[in-house]
Formats: C-alpha cells, sequence, structure tokens
C-alpha cells in the first residue's frame, strides 16, 4: 500500500487555493493547473459576461469568480477549466443520494465536491473543493487538507463519504471524459 501511495499525486492545501490544488489532485499531475491558467480563465469569464459588474476599488481584489491575493475560485472557473481540457461535468442530484452514482462507469474520470467549513473557531466560513478519484482500481479522498491521499476500502465506503458530503450541504460533481 506504502508503494502504491507513493506514485498518489497529491498536493496540499495552501491559502485559498482549493480548487487549483484539487484540478491537478485529479488530474495526477503538478501544474496540470497554475494559479496564472485559473487566474486567467476568471478574468476572461468576467470579459465575456454581458451583465459585468462596475469597478471600485474592491475590484482589485475582490474579483466575481476569485480572490485575486488568496485564491478562491468559483463554481465557473472550475467548470471553464475541466470544458477547456475536454471533459464534462455534470452535477449531481444529491436528492438522489450517493447510490444513484455509476462508480463503475468507464467514462467518470473523477468527484469533485465543494464542502463547507468552518475555520478559525468558527470566525471564517468559506467552501472548500476536494478530487475523489479511481487509480488503478482504488478510490482516493486526494483532498488538499489531509496529509496524505486517502484509500476507500470499497465503492460503499466512497458513496457513504459523498452521502455524508450531500447531508451537510456539500455538492457533487461528476467528472466526465
Amino acid at each position: 500500500m506504502a508503494s502504491e501511495q507513493n506514485q498518489i499525486y497529491h498536493e496540499r492545501q495552501r491559502l485559498q487555493f482549493c480548487l487549483l490544488h484539487s484540478l491537478n489532485n485529479l488530474f495526477q499531475q503538478k501544474d496540470a493547473f497554475t494559479r496564472a491558467t485559473l487566474n486567467s480563465i476568471a478574468e476572461r469569464l468576467v470579459l465575456d459576461d454581458p451583465e459585468k459588474e462596475i469597478w471600485t476599488p474592491f475590484s482589485l481584489v475582490f474579483k466575481p469568480h476569485h480572490n485575486s491575493v488568496t485564491g478562491n475560485y468559483d463554481i465557473n472557473v472550475l467548470m471553464a477549466a475541466l470544458e477547456g481540457r475536454g471533459k464534462t461535468v455534470i452535477w449531481h442530484d444529491g436528492r438522489n443520494g450517493a447510490s444513484a452514482i455509476d462508480l463503475n462507469d468507464g467514462l467518470l474520470m473523477g468527484i469533485v465536491v465543494n464542502v463547507p467549513v468552518r475555520r478559525y473557531g468558527g470566525l471564517w466560513k468559506s467552501r472548500h473543493w476536494i478530487a475523489v478519484r479511481k487509480i488503478d482500481g482504488v478510490w482516493y479522498n486526494l483532498d488538499s487538507d489531509l496529509q496524505a491521499p486517502h484509500c476507500f476500502k470499497d465503492c460503499g465506503e466512497v458513496r457513504e463519504f459523498l452521502n455524508f458530503i450531500i447531508n451537510h450541504d456539500g455538492q457533487v460533481l461528476l467528472v466526465k471524459k
């Protein structure tokens, strides 16, 4: 098991760049996406928006699709980044639970979840992106907040994890090849 985990690419959390880390973890490649790439996507989304907001001094840091200092990218950046790589992103309707997800679908590249988080004694509320992927027949939680990837024992445990996410205001996104 230890030798298998050495082969798994796992970026650790830095600032609020969890979307960047989750994408690189999903693609199993360092710099599959970079901060510059995601910033460029976020800026393009603003330019393409017919109802763009009026500029204010706060616009230098707090941009519509990300925070230019800490990261904190939104769903629009995730969708554009994945679609730019020829992937399809499908929002999973949580009312159906995780049992409706075919974890053995050959077109399923992985799963990205978005969960609410509280830090600093509950003073800071935000959301966190996590990649879940099957590698060499084994599902892994590639959460950048973890010290190392977490290996799920079977599909049942993956579904339990996803149901927990769904039941605690999380969102589940299926990434198809």
